[in-house]
C-alpha cells in the first residue's frame, strides 16, 4: 500500500478515535482503513494500536511513531500549500508591446495598479508602432490599434478610440472655423503618418462626407502631432482621449462636434497556444478592468492620451 496514504489513514483514527469515524472522514471503509494500519505494522514490524471490539490505544511505539507520522503529514501539507502558492501567485517575466503614445501616455500610468495585484511580475514593456509579430519576437501579450489579421492570436476588445478634429485658436483665427466637412478642404491639416493617406469621413443625419484636406505635415507620433497642432501648424484628427484635456484648457478647439468620426478599433492580442500562466492571465485582467468598455483616460490620468 501506499505509504502516504496509509500514515494518513493511522493518523485520522488517532484522532478520530476509532477506524469507522477515521473512514468517515477519508471517504473510505472501516476495512480499509484497518488494512491501511495493518499494512504500516507489518511494515514496522510492530504493533501501532491496541484494538479490542469496544476502543483502541496507541502502544508506547504507536504513540511515538504517530506523533513523527503527524509532524510528516503536516510538512508535506505544508509544502503543498506552498506548491499551490506558487502556482497561483503571478511572477516571473511578461513580455508587454504597445503603440509608442498609448504606452507612454496611458499604459504606464496605469501599470501602479497593476504592480499592486502583482508585485513579482517583472515587465519587458517594448512600445512600438509597428506591428510585431509576438510569436516570432517572443511577447506574451500585445496592445493593437486596429483590426489584428493573425488567426493565430486571440484577440480581446478594449474600449475602442473615438476621433476628433481640433485646430489651435490662433490657427482658427487666420484660417477660419470650418462649419461643414467640406469646409475642410481650405484648411491645412497636419496627419498622422500611418493614416496619411486615408481620408477624414464624417458623419450626420445620414449624410456621410469624404474629405482629404491639404496635407501639410504628416508625423508618426501622436504626443507629436498634438504638439503641432497647440502650435497652429494645422487642424488634426486623433482620438479625443488624446486631444480632449487641451479642449478642455482651450488649448485647442473641437471642430465639427455635431458630425460622427469614425472609431478605430482596440485590442488585447496573445498567443492562441500560449500557456495561461498566471503572470498572463492576471495582465489580461487588469487590461480588460483598465481599458475595456466605459475606460476613460483622459478623465482618470487627468492629461491626454493616444494611440
Amino acid at each position: 500500500m501506499d505509504l502516504f496514504r496509509s500514515m494518513k489513514a493511522f493518523v485520522t483514527a488517532v484522532q478520530a478515535g476509532s477506524m469507522s469515524a477515521a473512514a468517515e472522514q477519508l471517504g473510505l471503509s472501516p476495512a480499509m482503513v484497518g488494512q491501511h494500519v495493518a499494512a504500516l505494522e507489518e511494515r514496522l514490524g510492530t504493533r501501532l494500536l491496541n484494538r479490542t471490539t469496544r476502543r483502541q490505544s496507541l502502544t508506547d511505539f504507536g504513540a511515538s511513531y504517530f506523533e513523527q507520522c503527524r509532524d510528516i503529514l503536516e510538512r508535506i501539507a505544508i509544502a503543498d500549500r506552498q506548491a499551490e502558492t506558487q502556482q497561483t501567485m503571478p511572477r516571473g517575466k511578461l513580455r508587454v508591446t504597445a503603440p509608442t503614445t498609448f504606452g507612454a501616455e496611458t499604459l504606464v500610468p496605469a501599470l501602479k495598479r497593476y504592480r499592486e495585484t502583482a508585485p513579482e511580475v517583472m515587465l519587458d514593456l517594448v512600445l512600438t508602432d509597428r506591428n510585431v509579430d509576438l510569436v516570432e519576437e517572443g511577447f506574451d501579450i500585445a496592445f493593437r490599434i486596429g483590426t489584428p489579421p493573425d488567426s493565430r492570436l486571440i484577440a480581446r476588445s478594449l474600449m475602442p478610440y473615438r476621433m476628433m478634429i481640433c485646430a489651435a485658436p490662433d490657427y482658427l483665427e487666420r484660417k477660419g472655423e470650418p462649419k461643414h466637412p467640406e469646409d475642410l478642404l481650405a484648411h491645412e491639416a497636419v496627419y498622422f503618418t500611418p493614416a496619411a493617406r486615408s481620408p477624414w469621413r464624417l458623419s450626420k443625419d445620414g449624410e456621410t462626407v469624404e474629405v482629404a484636406p491639404l496635407r501639410h505635415l504628416t508625423v508618426n507620433s501622436g504626443q507629436a502631432l498634438r504638439m503641432a497642432a497647440r502650435a497652429g501648424l494645422g487642424v488634426i484628427m486623433q482620438p479625443e482621449i488624446l486631444l480632449a484635456a487641451d479642449v478642455q484648457s482651450g488649448a485647442l478647439v473641437q471642430l465639427l462636434p455635431d458630425w460622427r468620426l469614425g472609431e478605430r478599433p482596440v485590442s488585447l492580442l496573445y498567443y492562441r497556444d500560449q500557456r495561461m500562466t498566471p503572470r498572463l492571465r492576471s495582465f489580461i485582467s487588469f487590461a480588460l478592468a483598465e481599458f475595456g468598455e466605459g475606460f476613460n483616460g483622459a478623465a482618470r490620468n487627468g492629461q491626454p492620451e493616444s494611440p
